[in-house]
């Protein structure tokens, strides 16, 4: 089996009254937390990831935590490597409840970052999605996320294949068509910020 890019989408619910303790409290700096990835549940996009597999690439990712280097991309994009031009955010923490895999996520100060912060001011409903390589097999309870699977990234993006996975923000493959529809209608809202920023 060939390794393919996997993503998985799960809604981040930030309220406006959170992004402005969070400033309030963090020195002007947002930061939110809320779900990552859940474990043996299928997605939208039908995949399930196994716990064991995901714990095993949760504790991996703990090293790129601890080093601040466990950063992320608004939208995904079609690469395995984080482009750093593209960077919104950088996960500080992360922890298991039951089967969610939790976390916190600072939302940093760069031009993807700023865009990131403007749209969950003006109340934009995102989600946060895992992007990993590896392969699936299909069983009874759908497409299973083998062993070969290695998590690269949590970006936050429009449309989420996790059930649940907006924070309080795999990035999964929906059709070409409807990704070209979300992401006219993210572009669009992404202009409109900007040029109320000039």
């Amino acid at each position: 089996m060939s390794k393919e890019l996997l993503v998985s989408y799960i809604p981040f619910t930030v309220t406006k009254t959170m992004i402005d303790e969070s400033i309030k409290k963090n020195d002007g700096r947002l930061i939110v937390n809320g779900p990552l990835q859940r474990a043996d549940a299928q997605n939208q996009n039908g995949r399930v990831y196994p716990k064991s597999i995901l714990e095993r690439e949760a504790v991996k990712y703990q090293s790129l935590i601890k080093e601040r280097r466990a950063l992320g991309e608004l939208d995904h994009p079609d690469s395995s490597v984080v482009n750093l031009s593209n960077v919104s955010h950088n996960v500080v923490e992360m922890h298991w409840d039951g089967n969610g895999l939790m976390g916190t996520v600072e939302i940093l100060a760069t031009p993807a970052g700023n865009i990131l912060k403007e749209l969950f001011k003006n109340g934009i409903k995102l989600g946060i999605s895992s992007r990993g390589l590896g392969s699936t097999q299909e069983t009874q309870n759908g497409l299973e996320v083998q062993e070969d699977f290695d998590l690269i990234a949590f970006d936050f993006v429009s449309n989420p294949s996790t059930h649940g996975a907006f924070l309080s923000p795999l990035h999964e493959g929906i059709g070409l068509n409807a990704q070209r529809s979300k992401y006219n209608k993210v572009n669009r809202i992404i202009t409109d910020i900007l040029i109320d920023m000039k």
